[in-house]
């Protein structure tokens, strides 16, 4: 189930990690940026619901729709109360799935700011317009958005394996894509109008812009 649902929402344009068992759910949970983890309960080596309660006590915005076979009314109250937004009861529907896992993407895109902005960067996230001290840039889609999600995650090191996955959307050859040049190309630009490097390459483990 867990490659038939991978494959599935690959197909429909969706970046997806998975996890065979509740501790390298947590961890991924944990090191990683989701719009929707799709959480099962019967899970090896770590239950789902402690798993849940891990994830909400880390990020209490975090969006979990539980899918279980545990489909009885006590066990769908106790995975609300644990801090699910959602619960769908196996056997499933995968439009259904879709459909409120859109749902909940949504809800949680309309609630983020549509500006993003650091070291004299904002990002217009919706009309994908950058301004650099009060000079507006144009950069390609691909540069905008490996510039979009540094500045999203500042004060953290991305590695380019992050960024191949959150830019490109698809399994790539990580030797057939750039990241340097792309990474090289916006430091150029940034230095012109910041006059500073924006863009600090951590050694061995990736990039990352600072917080002010």
């Amino acid at each position: 189930m867990l490659s038939a649902l991978k494959r599935g929402f690959i197909k429909k344009g969706y970046t997806v990690d998975t996890a065979c068992d509740g501790i390298t759910a947590s961890y991924l949970a944990e090191t990683n940026v989701y719009d929707v983890i799709v959480l099962d309960l019967n899970l090896p080596k770590k239950d789902g619901l402690e798993v849940l309660e891990e994830i909400r006590s880390r990020n209490e915005n975090q969006k979990v729709i539980i899918l279980s076979a545990r489909s009885s009314v006590s066990d769908k109250v106790l995975g609300l109360d644990t801090g699910a937004n959602d619960y769908m009861s196996k056997p499933f529907d995968f439009l259904e799935l879709e459909a409120r896992i859109r749902s909940l993407a949504r809800r949680e895109y309309a609630q983020k700011d549509t500006t993003l902005s650091v070291q004299g960067i904002v990002i217009n996230t919706k009309n994908k317009k950058i301004t650099v001290n009060e000079t507006v840039i144009n950069f390609p889609p691909k540069e905008y958005a490996i510039l979009e999600y540094l500045v999203k995650n500042c004060g953290k090191v991305v590695s380019s394996e992050e960024l191949i996955d959150h830019v490109w959307k698809s399994d790539v050859d990580l030797f057939s894509v750039s990241v340097k040049v792309h990474i090289s190309n916006i430091r150029k630009k940034l230095l012109k109008l910041c006059g500073k490097e924006v863009i600090k390459t951590v050694r061995g483990f990736g990039y990352m812009i600072e917080k002010e």
